[in-house]
């Protein structure tokens, strides 16, 4: 078990709730003899406080452990910018619903005890690489932990696309555009457009058509070292949008050509020793409880 010693807290939402919790952790952490490290975005709005102040990418190059607090588009940001660093994260939930930033607040000080205690688990989760290129020239790239989406922006026309799989033609589609999910993101959009559910230690991602325009397109699970190659239709008459992780947008243009593949280097979530992926989801999903074990069920 690794032992954290300097510590970085990071958010991306700075409503008063946020940085009421970011002021309690600090204070609990300097009282346990740690140190801190704040973003020094984050830092000028919370109390005063014997912490350090550091750029993103500073801290991320310092620290044993981050702590991110706020929702999981706050641990999508911090993984794209952390995961080189092999820093592990660890999630405080103000957001919503919460897949990533499992610790609720009134429970932080607690659960995080039992973190530097050595009471944890690690949860190895990888991202997408996306490049964007034309006419044989990368014109822009991006990261997701989530997904990377194909989708029409503002535009309410259906798109056209080809899409191949190690170098091997799929299908042509016409439809809204389509999702490449990993794992992580399969709870996430990919879900609500009628994708499965992929369990976090499966290495597969899974590619979700939106809305297509035959009845007979369904979502793909591949292999996660599979190389996703998607064409822009040249017939196109507007200009696609590629998303990663619903916060980074690159356009597109007619016969572009849209690479994923499977980073190598994986994140290192860190979740309290109880974490259940399967009761998250019944929590989170409103899936049925257990069945009284002592009633009796005709058949």
């Amino acid at each position: 078990m690794a032992n954290f010693q300097r510590i970085g807290l990071l958010t991306q939402l700075h409503h008063a709730e946020v940085l009421d919790t970011l002021d309690h952790l600090a204070s609990f952490l300097i009282g346990t003899g740690r140190e801190v490290v704040v973003e020094s975005s984050v830092a000028a709005k919370m109390a005063e406080g014997q912490f350090a102040v550091e750029d993103r990418e500073t801290l991320a190059g310092s620290v044993d452990l981050v702590i991110v607090v706020g929702g999981d588009g706050s641990m999508l940001s911090a993984a794209r910018d952390m995961v080189d660093f092999d820093v592990p994260l660890l999630g405080v939930n103000r957001g919503r619903l919460g897949f990533l930033t499992d610790i609720h607040p009134e429970e932080a000080e607690q659960r995080v005890a039992r973190v530097l205690a050595g009471e944890y688990v690690v949860s190895d989760r990888f991202l997408l690489r996306l490049e964007l290129s034309r006419q044989g020239k990368l014109l822009g790239d991006g990261l997701a932990l989530n997904d990377i989406v194909l989708h029409p922006g503002k535009s309410v026309r259906m798109m056209e696309f080809e899409l191949y799989i190690d170098r091997q033609f799929v299908y042509s589609q016409r439809s809204d555009g389509l999702i490449v999910s990993t794992p992580t993101g399969s709870t996430a959009y990919a879900l609500s457009a009628g994708g499965p559910i992929i369990h976090p230690r499966l290495n597969a991602m899974v590619l979700v058509p939106m809305n297509p325009h035959t009845l007979t397109s369904r979502p793909i699970a591949v292999d996660a070292n599979s190389d996703i190659e998607i064409r822009v239709g040249q017939r196109n008459e507007l200009h696609p949008l590629v998303t990663c992780d619903g916060q980074k947008d690159l356009t597109s243009e007619p016969g572009d050509i849209i690479r994923i593949y499977k980073r190598d280097n994986t994140l290192r979530l860190i979740h309290p020793v109880d974490h259940n992926f399967y009761e998250i989801c019944r929590s989170k999903l409103g899936w049925g409880s257990r069945l009284d074990a002592g009633k009796h069920i005709e058949r």
